[in-house]
């Protein structure tokens, strides 16, 4: 799929260029704890105060309410511009919780978070996977019971991205207690500092601590908290999970294009040789998921099972880009600290999300229409 955009959209796409090139940070962005929050709030801050975030948000809430059109520009331009990677600790804020919250919050919970994530004030964590409910998230247990207007939370979560440095997080919990697979579940906003909470970080194998376990011991959440209507808690995940694997990725499937293009430039591989052969491969590869992701984005009518295209094909071709750019640099990249980092992160990209095994069975089941495994 191509895009055509108009004379007044390539206007805008001058106007983003020019404000990334200025403020662009220097530095690199640090990969865990308060420094990582730091950076990433400051950058997201100025990003807002000179009305470059929340380019599709409405404007009521903090962002500007331009249309998808604009928001691919400024995507394209920011990866460009070689500028912070959207896969930070604002990520989840902004591209889970506060969409989610735009679709299906109360108008008194859209004026008090909305605001504060869009101009970096508050961090968001995700607490969907479990122990024993990982990809399998209709089988989680972690539960709540109502005492007068609280909801009294039990239970465990895992990987939960940048749990120790965040304000708040999309809790996905089980509120019947009678209730099976997805029925009876409530997607709530917790107060990361309520009492009852511990949060045990987790160091993955590129040796940094972003992941956590978070334990709740009568974690007391108002009912007012809760985003939709209790026990709906499963179509509100759906819409969170609809932007995760759509939306929220473009910015991260655009800057696949911009490192394949960066190690072609690196490599200097003679043509037809093994490794030219397995750029160009990846460079066209790369195309396709850009237009695959533009006719999801713009595709009438949409559905939450396209993002699983999108996700699926993502998450393998970053694995291979990744893994080149190892071949390329060869014995030096075990020397450069981003190189190596990224490359064991990566290994993390077919199972974030929904393991590559659960995307193919949506894919099969729900758009092709074969019978369930």
């Amino acid at each position: 799929m191509q895009l055509d955009f108009s004379p007044e959209d390539e206007e805008f796409r001058t106007a983003a260029r020019t404000w990334l090139a200025g403020n662009v940070p220097q530095q690199t962005s640090p990969h865990e704890g308060q420094a990582a929050r730091d950076y990433a709030t400051d950058w997201l801050a100025r990003c807002h105060r000179d009305g470059w975030a929340g380019i599709a948000w409405p404007a009521d809430y903090g962002g500007r309410g331009l249309s998808p059109e604009r928001l691919v520009i400024w995507y394209e331009e920011y990866v460009r511009a070689r500028a912070p990677s959207v896969l930070d600790c604002t990520f989840v804020a902004l591209n889970h919780a506060g969409p989610t919250l735009i679709a299906c919050g109360t108008d008194e919970q859209k004026a008090f978070h909305l605001p504060r994530i869009v101009s970096g004030r508050s961090i968001w964590c995700q607490g969907f996977s479990e122990p024993n409910s990982g990809s399998d998230l209709a089988s989680l247990s972690t539960s709540a019971v109502i005492d007068g207007d609280v909801l009294v939370v039990n239970g465990q979560k895992i990987w939960s991205s940048y749990a120790d440095i965040a304000d708040f997080q999309e809790l996905l919990i089980r509120t019947d207690s009678t209730s099976k697979r997805h029925k009876g579940l409530s997607w709530v906003i917790c107060d990361m500092k309520a009492p009852g909470i511990t949060v045990r970080p987790i160091e993955n194998m590129a040796g940094v601590c972003h992941f956590a376990e978070v334990f709740y011991d009568d974690v007391r959440i108002p009912l007012s908290n809760v985003v939709g209507d209790l026990n709906d808690g499963w179509r509100v995940a759906m819409t969170t999970l609809g932007f995760e694997r759509k939306t929220a990725a473009m910015g991260l499937q655009l800057d696949l294009s911009v490192r394949i293009e960066d190690l072609i430039a690196r490599a200097d591989a003679a043509p037809g040789s093994a490794t030219a052969e397995r750029l160009g491969l990846l460079r066209a590869q790369a195309a396709a998921l850009r237009a695959m992701t533009w006719r999801t984005l713009f595709r009438e009518p949409a559905t939450v099972f396209d993002g699983s295209l999108v996700r699926l094909r993502f998450a393998e071709l970053a694995q291979h880009i990744h893994r080149l750019a190892m071949d390329i640099l060869g014995p030096d990249a075990l020397l450069m600290s981003q190189p190596t980092h990224d490359y064991l992160e990566a290994y993390s990209e077919t199972i974030a999300g929904g393991t590559a095994e659960i995307q193919r069975n949506i894919i099969a089941e729900r758009i092709l229409g074969l019978p369930r495994e």
